[in-house]
């Protein structure tokens, strides 16, 4: 039996929520980080953000994403694309991660 996009999309959602964030030390999706992911003919696009513009670790959170994504037995080619729009606030945050940090 196929897999449907919308099946690959979950399991890629609960691939990146495996990513950490090496500084706040919480998953990028409990963070709000991740904003769109679409999955269509073995391509995995994500769109996502960073806590600021300057982060230091865009890098390596970069790196973390297409290892996780690479774990996707469906996933063939990814597409990462870092977006400012909307910025990110802390109340994109998820309730549990707002509730660890006091929000």
């Amino acid at each position: 039996m196929m897999e449907t996009d919308s099946g690959v999309e979950k399991k890629i959602w609960k691939a990146l929520r495996g990513v950490i964030d090496p500084e706040l030390g919480v998953s990028i999706v409990d963070l709000g980080l991740v904003y769109k992911v679409r999955f269509s003919g073995g391509r995995a696009e994500i769109e996502m953000t960073l806590t600021s513009p300057g982060c230091p670790l865009a890098p390596i959170i970069d790196q973390e994403v297409k290892k996780a994504l690479k774990k996707v037995k469906e996933v063939e080619k990814i597409k990462l694309e870092l977006v400012w729009e909307p910025p990110w606030t802390q109340e994109m945050m998820s309730e549990e991660v707002k509730a660890e940090f006091g929000i």
